[in-house]
């Protein structure tokens, strides 16, 4: 296959990815409505992409899962609890309070936290470009939130929002530390089985409304059976979301691979407009779009920096592992 075609697949792949990992708003806040918390939504739709991640990774990885638990233990818990629990319970909550789309965007001000991580805690230096990318993202953050209304949107789900923004810096940074040392398919199987682990003690299995499964959920003007939705969240906007997330970055360079990335936003806000009737006001709408050329312009930045001194970007390699909605 030339090399075109090759990234034409990668591309399609990545496309492809974002829109499943888009899903996930609609889909949980949908089962979150019918009767499950924010966290238990979270907790049955890892818990699922455990049951696939896990075997497929022992049969094709199961050297490289013993080694990787052996050397880089502490890594792979901080992914698992940070990268995925805290970062896909943050979006549910935040989704669950605020329009989906809104939720994602604040999710998506992630990129902003890492270069405030690298600059002001690891005193590394960087581009101008990124203090701008930072500017531009923030102007677009506030309004988003609309914030010379006095925060008319619900004060936690901006909270929950911004957590998951921390989460996902927190993954970014956790995924530069494992290129190269942990395979793939190895940290986000092991990352989804200490996430299940975590998050039951916070949401126990028996304490999920199971029945609400059987039932009839709305999903905007329409209704679906509850294990259908389940079903979607954890095969379509998890499974299928990072195998195609994987695909793409085999096939694409890292910042083509790292912008395909931020169709994920739009999606989102998309798919949540189709099936749950959620609209944002044009203010919004424009604030989306300079939160996520801020954060895009930050991102590349610190991409720069990296490829500089001659190391993998941190965000763009990311892409091998997501953990966002």
């Amino acid at each position: 296959m030339d090399a075109a075609r090759v990234k034409a697949w990668g591309l399609g792949f990545g496309v492809f990815s974002s829109v499943c990992f888009g899903t996930s708003g609609a889909f949980g806040k949908a089962l979150i409505e019918a009767g499950m918390s924010p966290l238990q939504a979270s907790w049955t739709r890892v818990a699922g992409a455990t049951l696939v991640l896990v075997p497929v990774m022992l049969a094709a990885r199961r050297r490289a899962a013993a080694a990787a638990l052996r050397g880089r233990w502490r890594l792979l818990l901080l992914y698992g609890v940070m990268g995925v629990a805290g970062c896909q319970s943050f979006y549910f909550v935040a989704a669950s309070r605020l329009p989906v789309g809104v939720a994602i965007l604040l999710e998506f001000t992630g990129p902003v936290l890492v270069v405030g991580w690298t600059r002001f805690v690891l005193r590394a230096p960087l581009p101008r470009s990124a203090a701008v990318g930072v500017g531009i993202a923030l102007v677009g953050l506030a309004c988003v939130v609309e914030v010379w209304s006095g925060l008319r949107l619900d004060m936690i789900g901006v909270l929950a929002g911004l957590g998951a923004a921390a989460c996902q810096a927190a993954f970014f940074l956790a995924a530069d530390r494992a290129v190269g040392r942990i395979d793939p398919l190895v940290m986000t199987a092991i990352g989804f089985a200490v996430a299940t682990v975590v998050l039951a003690a916070c949401a126990p299995p028996w304490t999920v409304p199971w029945h609400e499964l059987g039932m009839e959920v709305a999903l905007g003007g329409h209704t679906a059976p509850g294990w259908l939705l389940l079903t979607l969240l954890v095969l379509i906007s998890t499974v299928v979301a990072y195998v195609t997330s994987v695909a793409a970055v085999h096939r694409l360079s890292a910042p083509v691979a790292g912008a395909v990335g931020y169709v994920e936003a739009v999606a989102a806000a998309v798919f949540a407009w189709a099936t749950l009737g959620e609209h944002l006001s044009p203010v919004q709408l424009a604030g989306g779009v300079i939160v996520l050329g801020g954060a895009f312009v930050a991102q590349r930045s610190v991409a720069a920096r990296e490829q500089v001194i001659g190391e993998l970007p941190v965000m763009e390699t990311a892409g091998l592992t997501r953990s966002s909605g």
